[in-house]
């Protein structure tokens, strides 16, 4: 079978034949129909987020169970899934308590490059190829652990479906389970990728009353206002605090969403904030990276930062349901999608997602 192998940071990936074992005890082999192409994908390219190499990358995909191990029950061959990159274990402190995209087991297996321990399922000319986030979905198959691999309906379009692998859960999930946006909230989302618009649509989703999106590129923010934003702030065309606290009154909003890992815009995204108000840091800053904000507004305006991590889901009811919301026309995934392509344009998409082309490429098999 065919997987997009990254071998060293810094050098495209090569689309080569690698090997595939059978699945293990508690593991499940899915036939990838589709997978999107994500900016943690380039951060793992560019040696911002260190992986052992060879590696095959992605890690928001969706297909179908093509054989299951000894012992799996909650996904058969035939079933529709969509893959979680926090494949939890269901049995750990994290886990225990609910808190599944927390997993410690996950996390542990996931900085390894392998499943649970560590191990891998693919090789390359009798050399182990590491996994990428329990998932490696730039490869025609691949094997995940079972709670790595979500039942959804059958009749969703899996092209599509694919990005509630990780964009659409991280957004919407961030408004949703992380910050709890109530209705009639003020919120402003710094950063309008593919992530952001989710986070944007998330707050429409549960009526927000102002939702402000900031960028410094134009087609994001038109793309913004399709998605809900009532408000846009171009960042290249003045100070972006002055200009959403002026939208504001001057007072600040409820929640301000960092949808891209800067140190710096995570203290404007505290500026821009009401006394009382939240920063929540969906995207992801560089491994050494380290935040700054003003001490005294932490205890005297009751100022607070905290982080989401895959909008706090708990995988097997949220996606589901947002798979549901999608087939209703009440969640926008198709809109997301800018290009369809093989995986060999894999590395002409990530170029075209650092220039701003794009939301998504979506890699279809």
């Amino acid at each position: 079978m065919k997987a997009a192998v990254l071998h060293n940071f810094h050098e495209p990936l090569r689309v080569e034949a690698v090997d595939l074992m059978e699945p293990q005890a508690g593991e499940v082999r899915v036939k990838l129909a589709a997978s999107g192409v994500c900016h943690s994908d380039l951060h793992v390219v560019k040696g911002d987020l260190p992986m052992p190499t060879p590696l095959i990358l992605g890690h928001e995909g969706a297909g179908i169970v093509d054989a299951v191990g000894p012992g799996v029950t909650t996904v058969q061959k035939g079933d529709h899934v969509v893959l979680s990159w926090v494949p939890y274990c269901g049995k750990c402190f994290f886990c225990g308590r609910g808190d599944f995209h927390l997993c410690e087991v996950a996390a542990q297996g996931a900085f390894m490059g392998g499943m649970y321990d560590g191990s891998t399922r693919f090789s390359l000319n009798g050399t182990a190829v590491h996994h990428f986030a329990g998932v490696s979905s730039f490869s025609e198959y691949t094997v995940v652990a079972e709670h790595g691999a979500i039942p959804i309906r059958k009749d969703a379009p899996l092209d599509a479906a694919c990005l509630v692998g990780c964009g659409v859960m991280t957004g919407v999930g961030a408004v949703i389970n992380t910050a709890k946006v109530e209705a009639g909230a003020s919120m402003v989302v710094f950063g309008a990728g593919g992530v952001g618009l989710n986070v944007i649509q998330g707050g429409a989703l549960v009526g927000a009353e102002k939702i402000i999106a900031v960028d410094l590129v134009e087609s994001k923010l038109k793309m913004a206002e399709e998605f809900g934003a009532t408000h846009a702030v171009n960042a290249a065309k003045g100070d972006a605090v002055d200009q959403v606290r002026a939208l504001t009154g001057g007072r600040g909003v409820d929640y301000a969403f960092e949808v891209i890992g800067s140190p710096a815009v995570v203290l404007q995204a505290f500026m821009s904030l009401r006394r009382g108000g939240r920063v929540i840091v969906v995207g992801v800053p560089p491994l050494t990276a380290q935040i700054s904000v003003p001490g005294f507004s932490l205890p005297l305006e009751e100022k607070g930062i905290i982080g989401s991590c895959y909008g706090s889901a708990k995988m097997r009811a949220d996606m589901p349901r947002l798979v549901d919301l999608f087939m209703a026309k009440k969640l926008k995934i198709d809109e997301l999608i800018s290009k369809r392509i093989g995986l060999g344009d894999v590395n002409h998409a990530f170029e075209q997602m650092e220039k701003g082309e794009v939301a998504r490429s979506v890699v279809v098999f």
